[in-house]
């Protein structure tokens, strides 16, 4: 007798945990052939509150790590996405990438994690220095976590882009809510299963996928969001994405990159990329005592 096929079913990552969209909404993944691979939940308005909420929450559990442990758990990330590399190359062909372009952004995107895993234990020596004062005074400038980020992936390329805005923004110690498209959502999804065997702690990371413009306003209004950083939102979309968090003085910021140049390591990885995900904060002390 023959049986029906189990098709993967996509859900959101928020909190550690897998929950469906609060609307119950999905959307089909499908091949180039038009069959139907996959279907991946699209988030809503509250899912998108309940995502910045467990960021919140789970900000001082990776925040306060010693920056040599958040690096020991990215470089995990990396193993594990090393691990399920087949698994992902067979993902992102689905979206339409030949067999051997889907391998190299699978690797790509392995080493791009190692890379920026490596930053969190250096970033404070690039960006932060000892100020010079007219005074019996030492001063440091330190840079530190802004908190919650948000990060808006583009549709291409779909993994290499989630995993750099992702691991820019964890290597300096912020927590994240990642919007992928539908395009890229089953990526997304693989992704999450990967960080969520990678002791990463819960609400560190959390993972929403559906249609991008429907999460604008709700995102860029939410207090408790520090950063937003846009990569492949249309025009009217960025507008309305600095009109929303004008209203909190959030920081906005948009990533140009498109296509292939998300390779680019020189640019991806580059400490005044990763500055855009910190603030600065200076002391001063009395050097006689």
């Amino acid at each position: 007798m023959s049986r029906l096929e189990v098709i993967k079913t996509g859900k959101l990552w928020i909190g550690g945990k897998w929950p469906r969209s609060e609307s119950g909404a999905t959307f089909p993944v499908c091949n180039p052939q038009g069959e139907v691979v996959a279907r991946c939940a699209s988030a809503s308005r509250k899912d998108s509150r309940e995502a910045v909420e467990a960021a919140r929450s789970g900000l001082s559990g990776w925040r306060d790590a010693t920056a040599t442990l958040r690096g020991q758990v990215m470089y995990r990330a990396a193993e594990m996405l090393e691990g399920r590399a087949a698994e992902l190359a067979e993902a992102l062909q689905v979206t339409g990438a030949g067999a051997a372009a889907a391998r190299q952004e699978v690797e790509a995107a392995v080493d791009r994690l190692v890379m920026l895993a490596g930053w969190c234990d250096k970033i404070h020596q690039v960006l932060g220095c000892q100020n010079s004062v007219a005074g019996p005074y030492h001063c440091f400038t330190i840079p530190q976590p802004c908190g919650v980020i948000v990060a808006f992936s583009p549709p291409e390329p779909p993994l290499l882009s989630l995993v750099t805005l992702v691991g820019a923004a964890m290597s300096v110690g912020n927590a994240v809510v990642a919007v992928a498209p539908p395009q890229a959502a089953l990526a997304a999804v693989l992704f999450g299963e990967v960080l969520a065997v990678s002791d990463v702690p819960a609400g560190a990371v959390n993972i929403l996928t559906g249609t991008q413009k429907d999460l604008v306003e709700p995102l860029g209004t939410h207090r408790e969001v520090a950063v937003v950083v846009s990569a492949g939102l249309g025009k009217s979309e960025r507008m309305k994405l600095r009109n929303a968090a004008a209203d909190g003085i959030r920081r906005v910021h948009a990533v140009p990159w498109t296509g292939a140049a998300w390779g680019d390591d020189q640019e991806t990885c580059s400490p005044w990329f990763l500055e855009q995900f910190v603030e600065f904060k200076t002391l001063w002390h009395p050097s006689a005592t």
